[in-house]
C-alpha cells in the first residue's frame, strides 16, 4: 500500500510540498528505497514567475518521475541591489502551487552545488541559455556537472520559450526613474556586456600595488534612551560591537577578485596593531607589508550605530596624524621603490592621516607605470588633503567635494570642475568625480564628458563605496577601457558596495558581472 501511495501520490496541499533540505533528502532516500522512479532537479532564482519558467519545468518534469525545484536563498542572489523582488518564502510558495512540481525548497548556499550533493539528483536540468559552458561567467554550469554526474547523474538543457525576468523586473517592477531608464536604454546593445566582460577579463593578470592607511572601522550598535535631566545629548545602551579591516586593506579586498596579484603597503600602529583582525580579513591574493608607527594608535573609527536602522549617531577616532619621518618615511619610500616597477597599476589611497608623504608622492608620480589616485577629505583632514598635492596621476577618482575644495569653488558646475578646472590642476588624462545619488561625471581628454546615473535604489551604509568604485576601476582604466565604460562598472561597484555594511564583504567580480548583466537586460 506505502509503495502504491509513491508511486501514484495524492497531490498534497502547496504548504506540504515545501521542505528544507535536510527532510527532502530523507524523503528522497526513502522514495529511492521503494521506488525505481528518476529524481529529477531544478534550481534558480525564479524571482518574477512567468511562461518561460512554466515551460522550463514542465520540459523538466518530462525528464523524469518526480521535480524538485530548488530557489536560491535571499542572501545569495546575486542579480545586484534591491533583488531580490520576492522574497524566499513566496518564490518557493509560487513554485509550490504548480501541479509539474512535487517538492519545493530553499538553498542557503551561495551555489547548487550543495543542493545537488545533499539530493543526488538523477538529472538536474537547467535552462538552454546556460548550455554553452564557456559562456558562462561564473564556472558553475561545468562545477554542477561534474557535481552531478560524480553521482551518477546527468545534465539536461531544455530547450523551448524564454524570457528575462531581469527584463521584465527592470522595465516594470523597479522603475528607476526617467533617467536611469533613459541611459540604459541608450547604451543597450548586442556586444556592450561582452565588450564590458572582455574588459574585465583584461586585467585578470594584473599585480597591484597600493599605498595607503590601514583603518579599523569599529561599529558599536546601540538603543538610543532619551536625553539626560542634566546633560544636553543622547543616552544609548550599548549592544554589540563589530570591528572591519577598512581604509587600504578593504580596498585590496575589492580589487583582489579582479586581479591575480594585489601588494599593499601600509601602516598600523605599535600601541594596537590589530594584526589578528587584519590577516584574517585579508583575501589569500593579498600580500601585506607593514610598517609599525611605534607610540602610535592605528588609526581607529569607532562609529556609534543605530541598532534597530543601523543609523549612525556620531563616531570617535582614535589616531596619530602627524606626517610619518625619519625611519618610517625611509622605510616606506624603500618598500615602494623595491615593488613600483613590477606592477601595472599603482593605486594611492590617500586618507591623509600623515602615511603619505611628499617625498612618496614624488616617488610614485615619477616612477608608476600607471598611477590612480583618492585622495580623501574627512572630518580629521578638511581642506587639508586635496588632490592638488599629486602634479600627476594617469587616473584621478574623488567625490564632489573633494573636487569642489580643489579648484576652490563652492559654487560652479561639476561638469565644468570635472573637464575643465581639474584638468588645468593636475596632468591627468582621466579624471572621475563621484557625486553620490546623482552618479558620476567621467572626463577622458579624447571621449570628453560623459555622465552615469546612480544605480542604487536603496542605500545601507555609505561607508567604503569611493574606495570600491576606485579599486574596481583603476585597472580597468589602466586597461585601456572606455572610461563611460569603467564608470558605469564603477557605479555598479559603487552600488553593491552601499547595500553591505561596512566592510562585511568585498565587491566581488562574478556578482559585479552579474549585477551588469541583470541590469542591460
Amino acid at each position: 500500500m506505502a509503495e502504491a501511495a509513491l508511486k501514484h501520490p495524492l497531490s498534497p496541499s502547496s504548504a506540504d510540498k515545501i521542505k528544507s533540505i535536510e527532510s527532502l533528502r530523507a524523503v528522497l532516500a526513502e522514495h529511492r528505497r521503494r521506488s525505481s522512479e528518476k529524481i529529477v532537479l531544478a534550481h534558480g532564482t525564479f524571482d518574477l514567475f512567468h511562461v518561460g519558467h512554466l515551460r522550463h519545468l514542465e520540459a523538466a518534469r518530462r525528464e523524469g518521475d518526480k521535480l524538485i525545484v530548488t530557489v536560491t536563498a535571499d542572501r545569495f542572489v546575486n542579480k545586484g541591489p534591491d533583488r531580490p523582488v520576492f522574497p524566499a518564502q513566496l518564490r518557493a510558495e509560487m513554485l509550490a502551487a504548480l501541479e509539474c512540481v512535487d517538492y519545493v525548497a530553499v538553498s542557503e548556499e551561495p551555489t547548487s552545488i550543495a543542493v545537488i550533493n545533499a539530493l543526488k539528483p538523477d538529472v538536474y536540468v537547467k535552462g538552454g541559455e546556460y548550455a554553452n559552458e564557456a559562456a558562462d561567467i561564473t564556472g558553475n554550469i561545468t562545477r554542477e556537472r561534474l557535481a552531478v554526474e560524480n553521482h551518477g547523474g546527468k545534465i539536461a538543457f531544455t530547450d523551448d520559450l524564454t524570457f528575462s525576468s531581469s527584463n521584465l523586473i527592470n522595465r516594470h517592477l523597479l522603475p528607476r526613474g526617467p533617467e536611469i531608464q533613459d541611459f540604459l536604454e541608450g547604451i543597450r546593445s548586442d556586444d556592450l556586456m561582452a565588450q564590458l566582460q572582455e574588459l574585465v577579463d583584461r586585467v585578470a593578470g594584473y599585480k597591484v600595488l597600493m599605498i595607503g592607511d590601514t583603518i579599523i572601522d569599529q561599529y558599536d550598535y546601540v538603543t538610543p534612551l532619551g536625553k539626560p535631566p542634566k546633560e544636553t545629548l543622547i543616552a544609548t545602551r550599548h549592544e554589540s560591537s563589530e570591528s572591519f579591516a577598512g581604509g587600504i586593506i578593504a580596498a585590496a579586498n575589492h580589487i583582489a577578485s579582479f586581479c591575480r596579484e594585489v601588494e599593499v603597503v601600509t601602516m598600523v600602529g605599535g600601541n594596537d596593531d590589530f594584526s589578528g583582525l587584519i590577516t584574517d580579513a585579508t583575501k589569500p591574493n593579498v600580500r601585506l607589508s607593514v610598517l609599525k608607527r611605534e607610540g602610535s594608535p592605528t588609526t581607529r573609527k569607532i562609529r556609534y550605530v543605530e541598532s534597530a536602522y543601523t543609523r549612525k549617531l556620531f563616531e570617535v577616532y582614535h589616531m596619530n596624524d602627524l606626517p610619518i619621518t625619519g625611519s618610517d618615511e625611509a622605510w616606506m619610500i624603500e618598500q615602494i621603490a623595491a615593488k613600483i616597477a613590477e606592477a601595472d597599476v599603482v593605486v594611492a589611497t590617500d586618507f591623509g592621516h600623515g602615511l603619505i608623504t611628499a617625498p612618496m608622492i614624488k616617488l610614485m608620480t615619477e616612477r608608476a607605470r600607471f598611477l590612480a589616485v583618492n585622495t580623501q577629505t574627512n572630518s580629521a583632514n578638511h581642506g587639508f588633503n586635496l588632490i592638488t598635492k599629486y602634479p600627476r596621476a594617469d587616473y584621478i577618482c574623488i567625490d564632489a567635494p573633494e573636487a569642489r575644495l580643489a579648484v576652490s569653488s563652492k559654487h560652479a558646475d561639476i561638469a565644468d570642475i570635472v573637464s575643465k578646472q581639474l584638468p588645468d590642476l593636475v596632468d591627468c588624462p582621466n579624471i572621475v568625480v563621484t557625486h553620490g545619488r546623482n552618479g558620476c561625471m567621467a572626463f577622458n581628454q579624447e571621449q570628453g564628458l560623459s555622465r552615469v546615473p546612480a544605480l542604487a535604489r536603496s542605500v545601507l551604509d555609505t561607508i567604503g563605496a569611493g574606495d570600491a568604485f576606485l579599486a574596481v576601476t583603476a585597472p580597468l582604466v589602466a586597461a585601456g577601457g572606455r572610461l563611460d565604460h569603467v564608470a558605469l562598472l564603477g557605479n555598479a561597484a559603487g552600488a553593491i558596495k552601499v547595500g553591505i555594511l561596512g566592510h562585511r564583504a568585498a565587491v566581488e567580480r562574478v556578482n559585479l558581472l552579474r549585477f551588469v548583466t541583470s541590469l542591460l537586460k
